[in-house]
């Protein structure tokens, strides 16, 4: 039997793509930054930020909450696909629960901060979800060794 390697994507398997890799994070991080400001200023249309909420006085809280969680994101992703055989399944579980996780402050402490309404509240979790949409596609889609970039074997017989 003959076994040849196909890879679907430039580069080769084993080579380290650090460098596609923090691109791609940074695209992601922009991505997600740039739509949360979006749903950020949609958001003032659609409901009006009480000038008393502190998290929503200017963009920049929005910005800020975005792009360090897709920093870690693309971090760890990137340690996922050193580390581990499945990646990106580990990725989307680890997403889902911090996903999660990161409604509790939103459903118990933002409603007792002054000037917080239930519309304010509702936006900040679509803002959550925006940022996990955008990153763990990001990620997991254009990623130098995700699926669909990972070189596979086929054994052709003889």
């Amino acid at each position: 039997m003959t076994e040849i390697a196909c890879n679907q994507t430039a580069g080769t398997v084993g080579t380290n793509h650090w460098s596609r890799h923090a691109l791609v994070g940074l695209a992601t991080t922009v991505t997600a930054a740039v739509l949360n400001s979006l749903v950020y200023f949609a958001g003032g249309a659609v409901v009006s930020y009480d000038p008393d909420f502190i998290i929503f006085q200017n963009v920049s809280p929005t910005i800020i909450f975005t792009v360090f969680p897709a920093i870690i994101a693309t971090v760890l992703y990137g340690l996922l696909r050193r580390f581990t055989a499945r990646p990106e399944r580990i990725f989307m579980v680890v997403s889902a629960v911090v996903l999660l996780v990161s409604f509790i402050p939103d459903l118990t402490y933002i409603p007792t901060v002054e000037g917080a309404s239930a519309g304010q509240t509702t936006i900040l979790l679509l803002m959550h979800v925006v940022a996990a949409v955008v990153i763990v596609g990001m990620l997991t889609t254009l990623a130098p060794g995700t699926s669909r970039g990972r070189t596979r074997s086929v054994r052709l017989s003889s």
